[in-house]
């Protein structure tokens, strides 16, 4: 049987922790459906357009990039597109301010240190004749480094808690997944999905072990279990 983790909002924890926005952070501790609640605030057709909209933002996206892109460009033009980035701004004011702090550091010192001693380099880039540095690259960097940081945590605390157990393997990890292979006559769902989930939940004291920082968010988990990926059902500790 396989159990796949995935990791809840990996990149929106990662962009709310760098950024410490405090109604995202009230958002993710109250379990809001910001995505819904985006939905409706920005007047999207959708919850998979609002969410698609975030997760772009946060790495760069612009209201030229929206209203160019055939997923985007039929419900608004770049004005539409341009009124919903301002809508979310103020919404999200202290991620706007992070960014800018991004891209003002960035230009100033060629270089962004994250509270996991990661550091990102940046130089500028000619383009069509002008010297511009790599905006969507210092958006991104940063938050998809982070997540990484997080799951390496969740993976190295669960490869700890199994390396003694019998009839269960850690066979792959994809971006905000982690795959077990186990042993259902040695395993039960709700058993080994308890464990996981412990993991998780102890990302943020290990955050603080490893890196010395306080993580003030939780991590949360879905797992899904089943023979194949193609036959997976959520299975809640």
């Amino acid at each position: 049987m396989l159990l796949q983790a995935d990791a809840k909002q990996l990149e929106w924890v990662g962009a709310t922790y760098l950024s410490q926005d405090q109604t995202a952070i009230e958002e993710i501790l109250n379990g809001v459906d910001q995505h819904a609640d985006n939905q409706q605030r920005f007047g999207l057709p959708s919850r998979l357009i609002a969410k698609t909209f975030v997760f772009r933002l946060i790495y760069g996206g612009s209201a030229y990039s929206y209203a160019n892109d055939p997923n985007f460009s039929s419900i608004g033009d770049e004005t539409f597109w341009q009124g919903v980035i301002d809508q979310f701004y103020a919404k999200y004011s202290g991620l706007k301010v992070w960014h800018e702090q991004l891209l003002e550091r960035a230009m100033r010192d060629g270089r962004i240190e994250m509270p996991t001693g990661r550091v990102y380099k940046f130089e500028p880039e000619v383009k069509y004749g002008k010297v511009k540095f790599p905006r969507t690259k210092i958006l991104n960097y940063p938050v998809q480094g982070l997540g990484a940081d997080l799951m390496a945590l969740a993976r190295v605390s669960l490869r700890n808690r199994l390396k003694d157990k019998e009839g269960v393997f850690m066979v792959n990890t994809v971006h905000d997944s982690i795959i077990l292979d186990f042993d259902p006559k040695v395993w039960d769902n709700i058993s080994l999905v308890r464990l996981v989930t412990n993991c998780f939940n102890d990302v943020p004291l290990n955050f603080k072990k490893i890196f010395g920082s306080e993580f003030n968010l939780p991590m949360r988990v879905q797992c899904e279990v089943g023979p194949d990926w193609g036959n997976m059902e959520e299975v809640n500790a």
